[in-house]
C-alpha cells in the first residue's frame, strides 16, 4: 500500500477518527510536525517515496514537486490551490483534488463575525471592560447598509444570504454569475468596480486573480465609500498591505477584519498590529464540523487514487 503525507495543522495537532479509512486501507501515515504549517525544507524531507498528500495551505514549491518521486495525488482539505504549483504538477501527471464547499459554513459564519465586530467595535470594548473601563462606542447596524460580496461561490452566498436576512442591500459580483437560487431577487449582480464603490462592507469570497495582482490596490480603495470596513476571509493577496495601511491612517477604511496574512503567523508591528485591524489566525474552517466534512472528503479522495484503496472497508 502507499505511503500518505498529512500536513494541515488541525490534523497533525490531533489526528481526527476521520482518517482511519487511510489505515484501515493499509496506507502508511506520515505527518509533518504537529500543529506547525511545515516550510520547505521540511517538505523536501518529507514528500519522498509518498504516493499520496493530505494537503492544508503550506506553500509547495516547484523543487517539492520534483522531490516528490512517487507522488500520484494532492488531496486538499479545502478548495483553494493558490499555494501549489500547477504547471509543476499537471506536467508530473500528478493529481489535484478539492474538498470543494467543505469549509463554506464555518468561514462565512466567521465573515458574518467579523463584519458584526467591526460595526460593534467589539475588540476595542472588550478590551476596555476587561481593562476596568465603560467603553460606549457608538456602532454601525448591517439593516439598511450596502453589503458587497466580492466573489458568490459557496461562501459568498452564504454570507450574502445572511446579510440580505439582516436587513442589508446587498450586491454581488462574480465573473461566473453563478444561479442565485434562492437568493434571487435578495443579491443584485454588479461589476466589481461598482460594488467596491457603494459597498459600506465589502467581504472578500474569491481566489486570486489569474495575473495575481491585488483586487484591492490604491485605486480600488481610493474609491471606496469613507469609513468602509473590509472583511478577508479568502487570501491575503487580495489587498495590497501598503496602500490598506494607508487607507486605514486616513480613515477611508475605518476597519480591516481578517482571517488571512500573506505569512502566517505576521511579523510582529505589521498590518495585524495596526489599531484598526480585527485579526484572526486563520481559524475559518477550523471548526469541528468543517474540519470533519474537509477530512472526510478529502481522505475519500484520495483512496479513490491510490493503489488497492478501492477495496478498503
Amino acid at each position: 500500500m502507499a505511503r500518505i503525507l498529512i500536513t494541515p495543522r488541525s490534523l497533525t495537532s490531533d489526528p481526527p477518527p476521520e482518517l482511519r479509512p487511510l489505515r484501515n486501507a493499509g496506507h502508511e501515515l506520515v505527518f509533518s510536525t504537529p500543529g506547525r504549517t511545515p516550510d520547505e525544507a521540511e517538505l523536501l524531507r518529507l514528500v519522498p517515496g509518498v504516493e499520496g498528500w493530505l494537503a492544508g495551505v503550506e506553500p509547495v514549491s516547484p523543487a517539492v514537486i520534483a522531490a516528490a518521486d512517487r507522488l500520484k495525488v494532492i488531496s486538499r482539505n479545502g478548495t483553494g490551490v493558490d499555494s501549489l504549483p500547477l504547471a509543476e504538477a499537471k506536467a508530473r501527471g500528478i493529481r489535484i483534488e478539492r474538498a470543494l464547499a467543505a469549509n463554506a459554513t464555518g468561514v462565512a459564519e466567521l465573515a458574518i463575525g467579523l463584519a458584526l465586530a467591526a460595526c460593534r467595535s467589539l475588540p476595542d470594548v472588550s478590551r476596555g471592560v476587561r481593562d476596568g473601563q465603560w467603553p460606549r462606542l457608538k456602532g454601525r447596524e448591517i439593516e439598511g447598509a450596502t453589503v458587497g460580496i466580492v466573489g458568490l461561490g459557496a461562501i459568498g452566498r452564504k454570507v450574502a444570504g445572511v446579510m440580505a436576512a439582516l436587513g442589508a442591500r446587498v450586491l454581488g459580483t462574480d465573473p461566473f454569475r453563478p444561479d442565485l437560487g434562492a437568493l434571487a431577487g435578495q443579491v443584485a449582480y454588479a461589476d466589481l468596480p461598482e460594488v467596491i464603490e457603494h459597498a459600506e462592507i465589502l467581504s472578500l469570497h474569491c481566489p486570486m486573480p489569474a495575473d495575481g495582482r491585488p483586487v484591492l490596490d490604491a485605486t480600488a480603495l481610493g474609491t471606496m465609500r469613507r469609513g468602509a470596513i473590509i472583511v478577508n476571509t479568502a487570501r491575503a493577496g487580495l489587498i495590497d498591505d501598503a496602500a490598506l495601511a494607508a487607507a486605514l491612517d486616513e480613515g477611508r477604511v475605518s476597519a480591516y477584519a481578517t482571517d488571512v496574512f500573506a505569512t502566517e503567523p505576521p511579523a510582529p508591528g505589521g498590518l495585524a498590529a495596526h489599531p484598526r485591524v480585527i485579526a484572526t489566525s486563520h481559524i475559518g474552517g477550523l471548526t469541528d464540523a468543517s474540519v470533519r466534512r474537509a477530512t472526510e472528503i478529502a481522505v475519500a479522495n484520495l483512496l479513490v487514487h491510490l493503489p488497492g484503496s478501492h477495496a478498503a472497508g
